[in-house]
């Protein structure tokens, strides 16, 4: 496995080696010992997938107490993948750094706590796999708007498309006005 911090360091892509043949392929996409040797000295405890459609926006979501860490990866379909530094103390807070995951790229982005996360669905539909540090809090979990001004993130929508978005979704709340991170 290659780490490649992105250019917000705390936030790293993960390139997994990938050995195929006629026959499909095999990966890891999770070996702890390979992730300590990274920096990563992470425990997951709980695991999610969901699928959406093409068009589909999901977040900015974090919780604001049990944080949750993410690894994240797409098995089919494609996502442009965002995480947002919602740290005060962060030298990159309020920033915001965007990945494409994808079935044929197979790569894999950590999100440490203290970030809020999103993906927008650009394929036909993605099925989208993600790793826990913490469980899922309905009480403390928080919505940032995906199109917040001062975030200005360049989320690949095509121009005069709406994304699709949930009511949680659409509820979220200004940067400006999200509870933060120490």
């Amino acid at each position: 496995m290659d780490f490649i911090p992105t250019r917000l360091p705390d936030v790293i892509l993960i390139k997994p080696q990938v050995a195929g043949d006629a026959r499909g392929y095999f990966m890891e996409t999770w070996h702890e010992r390979k992730f300590q040797d990274a920096g990563l000295d992470v425990r997951f405890v709980q695991d999610n997938h969901s699928r959406s459609r093409h068009g589909i926006l999901r977040g900015l979501h974090y919780q604001i107490r049990q944080p949750q860490g993410k690894l994240v990866r797409v098995v089919s379909g494609a996502v442009f993948d965002v995480a947002v530094d919602l740290r005060r103390s962060s030298p990159s807070f309020g920033q915001w750094v965007g990945v494409e995951l994808s079935e044929e790229n197979k790569h894999m982005l950590w999100i440490p706590p203290g970030f809020a996360h999103g993906f927008y669905v650009s394929a036909e539909h993605a099925e989208f796999v993600y790793k826990c540090t913490d469980f899922w809090a309905p009480q403390h979990e928080r919505t940032i708007r995906w199109d917040d001004s001062e975030l200005d993130i360049a989320w690949p929508i095509p121009t005069h498309a709406a994304p699709l978005l949930s009511e949680k979704d659409r509820a979220g709340v200004a940067f400006s006005d999200a509870e933060l991170f120490p």
